[in-house]
This record gives structure tokens, sequence and C-alpha cells, in this order.
């Protein structure tokens, strides 16, 4: 192969990593204090380690590029060359140490940063992972005002925001890479995960602890907006559900409630009162349906109540067994309700 070819075949390589550095989903395209905090560290110690790298190669090169000197008696030492390696290796040793100690001592002074960012937060948000679903509860003095929902997390754009977090069956780990760093969720245990968004956005996170058959399917989406419109869509948020438009919807509704869904979801202002499941009060307000597996569709809502275990294996989910116009009664409910 000529160099021209290796040379464009080295180009191309290099402009697919960098691709992989920016985008909706990158700790390197950092939109919040906490990711650009954490993305600073990572550049530093990548350029730290690539030049400690290339001087150990040096080390390494020179000497093997070096035309050995004639050699007399091999049993005899030259002292001073014994004490200029000395020299060398203690100043190694020496680099080595004060290297590592100033990486630790800026790991430290980052950590206090990121310690800080949620020291003033005015919304507290507890996120309980499940298999393989996230709970979203926002937490309030006035229980009135307290909300649920799943999957997608809200926040005021330019405000700090504390979560607290947890999970009710394995090992999960929260990762909203442009935002913040990642935090594992464990079962009986509550940890705290402060950040904030410098702008309007939506962003994607993602379970980073594998965590059983559907972990890949375990998205979630924080959508930061400006205070009034977070104001707006929380208040509405906080209504029951709306009540059917139309004869199917209504046929909807009524068929929801014979049927086993309300063993495991809840919909405000309806009898349906399950706790294990997604909350639907309002599930057609949002972007995506099963954990960000589809997009938010009648189309997908459709194929999601018709086999679930065929879009998402292993979900909890089961199969209900419904025939055509049941189906579609169903889902017309279910897609009114915003």
């Amino acid at each position: 192969m000529s160099r021209g070819v290796w040379t464009v075949c080295l180009c191309t390589a290099c402009i697919l990593l960098l691709a992989g550095c920016s985008g909706w989903q990158s700790a390197l395209n950092p939109k919040g204090p906490a990711a650009s905090e954490l993305a600073w560290l990572i550049w530093f110690f990548a350029a730290l380690c690539t030049v400690v790298w290339l001087l150990v190669m040096a080390v390494l090169i020179v000497p093997l590029a070096r035309r050995p000197a004639p050699v007399g008696d091999p049993l005899l030492l030259d002292a001073a060359a014994e004490r200029s390696k000395m020299r060398i290796v203690v100043a190694a040793l020496a680099a080595t140490a004060l290297i590592l100690v100033g990486l630790t001592l800026l790991s430290y002074l980052a950590n206090r940063t990121l310690a800080a960012i949620g020291s003033d937060a005015a919304l507290t948000i507890r996120v309980t992972g499940h298999q393989w679903w996230w709970e979203v509860r926002y937490e309030n003095d006035q229980p009135n005002r307290i909300l649920t929902t799943a999957n997608e997390i809200h926040i005021p754009a330019g405000e700090p925001v504390r979560l607290i977090v947890t999970s009710t069956d394995v090992i999960h780990s929260f990762w909203v890479p442009n935002l913040s760093g990642k935090l594992d969720l464990i079962p009986g245990h509550e940890n705290v995960l402060d950040l904030k968004a410098d702008k309007p956005g939506v962003y994607r996170g993602q379970c980073a602890e594998f965590c059983g058959a559907q972990h890949a399917n375990m998205s979630t989406f924080i959508v930061a907006e400006p205070r009034p419109i977070f104001d707006a869509w929380l208040n509405d948020q906080l209504r029951p559900a709306l009540a059917p438009a139309s004869s199917e919807a209504k046929a909807g509704h009524d068929l929801f409630l014979k049927r086993p869904c309300v063993m495991c979801h809840k919909i405000g202002g309806t009898i349906a009162g399950g706790t294990v499941a997604p909350d639907l009060t309002h599930i057609a307000s949002r972007r995506t349906l099963a954990a960000g597996t589809l997009a938010m569709s009648r189309g997908n809502l459709a194929a999601w109540i018709a086999d679930p275990q065929g879009i998402k294996p292993g979900a909890h989910m089961p199969v209900v067994g419904l025939n055509g116009d049941e189906l579609n009664a169903i889902v017309a409910y279910l897609e009114g309700l915003k």
C-alpha cells in the first residue's frame, strides 16, 4: 500500500475518533460546570501522560540508537557512569512522585469544585433506578406539589439542581456526560449528584453500570429550560390526567382500568394507582418510550403495548392480550395524556 493511501487512512481514522468527542452524549463536550471541570481534568491528565510517555520512549530509544562504545574489561565498573545512572534513576523516581502527588491534588480540588455546585440548589429530585427505567420524583415541602414521572428529567437552565439517587434492585449508574460525571445508584443507599446546565437544551444520559439484559436500553434525557418554561411544565405535570376527548379514547380509558395495567401503572385522577412501573399520567408529553428505546409516536406506542418483549426482551412489562380495536382504543387514550 502506498504512503499516500496510508496517510488518507490515518487521517480518516483520526477524524472518526475525534467525532466521538462532540455531540449530546460526550464528556468532552461540556455544557455545565461539573462537566467542564471533569473535561479540563481529562485533557490535563491525557496531555501530561502523553508527555511522560514521549519522554520514556525517548530515554529508551536514544541509548538503543547509539553505537556502543568499545568495551575493555566487561567486569570493570565505571564509577562516574554508575553515579550518572543513579542520578537519572533518582530524578525519575522524584519526578514520578511529584506527578502522582500533583495529579492527586488536582483530583481533590476538582472534587471540591463539584461538591460546591449544589450547595445552594433550590430544586431536589429523587432518581430511582429500576430494571430498566428511571423513576423521577420532584421533592417539595408541600405534598400536593410532589411530582413523580419517569425517564425524562426537566430542570431550570442556569440553576444548580440536586439529584438524590438510589436503586430498588441492582446497582445502576447515572451518567449524563454533557452535564456531570457518573454516580452509582445502590440499593438501600442514597448518593447525591449536583449538576447545572449552563444553557437550555436536551442532554442524553445512560446507565453506565451493567444492570442486566436491557442495560443498553436504559437511557434518560435531561431537558434544561428557562425558569418560566420549567415552572409551566411543572404545573402542567401536577394536574390530573386529561379526560378522554373522543369516544375511542373513552373506550380506551374504560378498558385500561379493567385490565392488569392498573396493577403496575398510575394515572393521576383515576383509580390506576400502581407504583412498580412508570407513571403514565402525562406519558404523551415525553419524548420517548421505554427509557429511550422508542421515539414517542402513536405507532410506537401501539407496538410497545402489543409486544413489549419483542421490543425490549426481559422487560418487566407483560404482554396483555388485546384485539385490534382494544389496542387502538387504549393507544387513543394514552396519546391524549399530555
